[in-house]
């Protein structure tokens, strides 16, 4: 059985003793070739979409001793719409593909067939739609088809340049701006960062210390912390000046260490942001003034919105993110969206409203937050949807349930991250504390007892699991 025709790009290191790779397959405009006994030839006109320029991505987000975990991103970069899609390929002897999500499978001894599901089957030009699985053994991809045109190797894409050893995220990527659907680095390039969100900083500041953020950046290996600043719940509101000289205090030891930093403003109950619109004023402005010459700054401006319309949203954000703009013209800006920032889903709605009604401002992106017990499907393919056609930012995410609390599921949390992978969504977790909650990170005592901050002794189930996540290698491209 011989390989089909593809490239092998490495996009980090090793993970666990396997080796990341990405596996471009491009479908030829050539003629297909003879059809493989007993399978069905895929239709002329999947035939003729392929060839026009549907793209597969199969990138291994994830390695463990006995398999791997992919996700595949169909990329439409024609000029017509696709209306579906069909990948297949061969896996070796003792590789298996033991789960999978957002695609229908079909098996025929080690001959795999995926199709899109009926959320996803339709690609504009210029879009993508996404589908994983998980594999038991380590064989890769053969033989491989899109519409039953072949995938043959090639592309024009180069291997990322290898930033600086040591260098850290900051000073690898600069400032970074949304494009298109993307956040983007200096060098124009599509980023995914990584990392974690504080709990709340009037709750639990010792969990913040000069020791647990060496050991988040040079540990764990984290892109970005997120700072949440409540604004009710003994918060803000109570201490303007102590709470805005806490996060600039915190802004600038992440700022010390390489890291972007998050500016959360934490609104909650109320639900509607413009409860807040005084003082969400005030606080970004001072924050804005501190910090406007740094190039590692984003501006998150309505935590979680519930019990509110979009638009009275979108009115908020259309007049705090000038306030931000006055004086920090560079640094992205991150919306809130509707029902607990999930796009609507949690009050019924979806993507649509924002996507039909977008906020009228340049370089911002809109937040998706889910757990991953409580979120399923449904919120899945809505992050899945909306990415394709929005800037979306993954501000906050569990593996629990909505409350952060209860069992963890990490299988459900890893197709998450699959997606989110395969899409460059980047994303932030709750929560960098010891908390007794199961999603916070560390053993309740650690904070108080000054750590161990490294490692995995003083860490929680969700904890090691998200460390490990965090510290798989980056694919930030200089060139």
């Amino acid at each position: 059985m011989s390989p089909a025709l593809l490239r092998i790009r490495p996009v980090a290191a090793a993970i666990g003793g396997a080796l990341l790779f990405a596996l471009t397959f491009t479908a030829a405009p050539a003629a297909p070739a003879a059809p493989v006994p007993d399978r069905t030839a895929a239709t002329a006109g999947h035939q003729a979409q392929a060839a026009a320029g549907l793209t597969a991505e199969i990138t291994r987000t994830s390695a463990w001793d006995s398999g791997y975990g992919a996700a595949v991103a169909v990329t439409n970069n024609g000029g017509t719409a696709a209306t579906g899609w069909t990948i297949e390929f061969d896996l070796p002897a003792g590789t298996d593909v033991t789960t999978h999500w957002s695609a229908t499978k079909t098996r025929q001894g080690q001959h795999y067939t995926f199709t899109n599901a009926s959320y996803n089957g339709a690609i504009a030009p210029g879009q993508a739609a996404s589908f994983g699985f998980n594999a038991g053994g380590l064989g890769l991809p053969l033989n491989c088809t899109i519409n039953g045109a072949p995938c043959k190797g090639g592309g024009t894409t180069e291997p990322p340049t290898d930033p600086p050893a040591g260098a850290s995220p900051v000073a690898v990527n600069g400032q970074l701006t949304v494009c298109g659907t993307k956040l983007c680095n200096e060098h124009g390039n599509p980023v995914q960062l990584r990392g974690m969100s504080s709990h709340g900083t009037q709750w639990y500041p010792q969990c913040l210390t000069g020791g647990s953020l060496d050991a988040l950046a040079d540990d764990w290996k984290a892109d970005v912390l997120r700072v949440s600043t409540y604004v009710q719940e003994d918060g803000y509101e109570t201490d303007p000046e102590h709470f805005t000289d806490l996060a600039n205090n915190l802004i600038q030891q992440a700022t010390d260490r390489g890291m972007y930093v998050i500016v959360d403003w934490h609104m909650l109950s109320p639900g509607d942001p413009n409860a807040n619109l005084a003082n969400a004023r005030k606080f970004f402005t001072d924050i804005a003034n501190r910090n406007k010459t740094k190039s590692n700054i984003l501006y998150e401006i309505a935590n979680e919105p519930s019990g509110v319309s979009w638009p009275q949203i979108k009115s908020y954000a259309e007049q705090i993110i000038p306030v931000i703009r006055n004086i920090d013209s560079d640094a992205p800006v991150l919306v809130g969206t509707r029902a607990w920032s999930s796009f609507g889903v949690s009050e019924g709605a979806d993507e649509s409203e924002v996507v039909n009604n977008q906020v009228n401002a340049s370089n911002i992106m809109y937040t998706f937050h889910f757990y991953a017990y409580s979120h399923r499907d449904e919120y899945l393919a809505t992050l899945s949807r909306a990415a394709d056609k929005l800037p979306v930012f993954v501000t906050e995410f569990g593996t629990q349930n909505y409350a952060g609390e209860g069992d963890n599921d990490f299988a459900m949390s890893q197709r998450y991250l699959d997606l989110m992978a395969a899409k460059k969504i980047s994303w932030v977790n709750w929560n960098f504390s010891d908390d007794h909650r199961t999603g916070a990170v560390f053993k309740t005592g650690t904070c108080d007892g000054g750590g161990p901050w490294a490692g995995t002794s003083s860490l929680k189930p969700a904890g090691v699991w998200i460390r490990d996540r965090i510290g798989t290698p980056d694919d930030f491209r200089t060139s």
